[in-house]
């Protein structure tokens, strides 16, 4: 299922990529905007899928703990506290658009001519998703183990002492 949800990113944004890549230079802001969406949306219904909701202002700032995951930028979790979110995030997105954009220098080669920049803009958005897919899958599905490790524990914990 959650491999499902990485190929459906990657088809939209390879078509997203493509069809804004014949545009060249000039469509690149919009293409590079559009992109971040489809890699936000693809990794919130990752979470969903490995049971993670995000509701609250903690839930939010583990959403863009896993985009920085995502993105290979390592921030430990001990940053996450209730009166950090609001400095957290901002630095975390920070430190996503310079990963991001570094990954997207690549791409501003192949603007130059709209025809091969449409096949590599399409071709470059279809991977930059499946890489962060990918890393959002293995972030949520590292967490999803060590919670089911954890209340395994408690479990087990539970039932030696008498159950209660």
């Amino acid at each position: 299922m959650a491999l499902d949800v990485i190929r459906a990113g990657m088809k939209v944004a390879a078509v997203e990529g493509a069809g804004l890549g014949l545009g060249g230079f000039v469509t690149l802001l919009p293409d590079l905007g559009i992109l971040a969406a489809i890699a936000m949306r693809t990794i919130q219904k990752l979470s969903l899928i490995y049971g993670f909701e995000f509701n609250t202002d903690d839930e939010m700032a583990e959403l863009w703990l896993a985009a920085a995951s995502a993105a290979g930028v390592d921030i430990s979790r001990e940053l996450i506290e209730k009166g950090v979110v609001n400095r957290f995030v901002p630095r975390v997105i920070q430190a996503v658009a310079v990963q991001a954009s570094t990954e997207m220098v690549e791409r501003w080669a192949s603007r130059v001519i709209p025809v091969v920049s449409s096949i590599a803009g399409g071709s470059l958005n279809y991977y930059f998703i499946r890489a962060w897919g990918e890393r959002a899958m293995r972030h949520f599905r590292e967490k999803h183990l060590r919670l089911r490790a954890a209340n395994a524990w408690l479990i087990e914990e539970k039932m030696e002492h008498g159950g209660s």
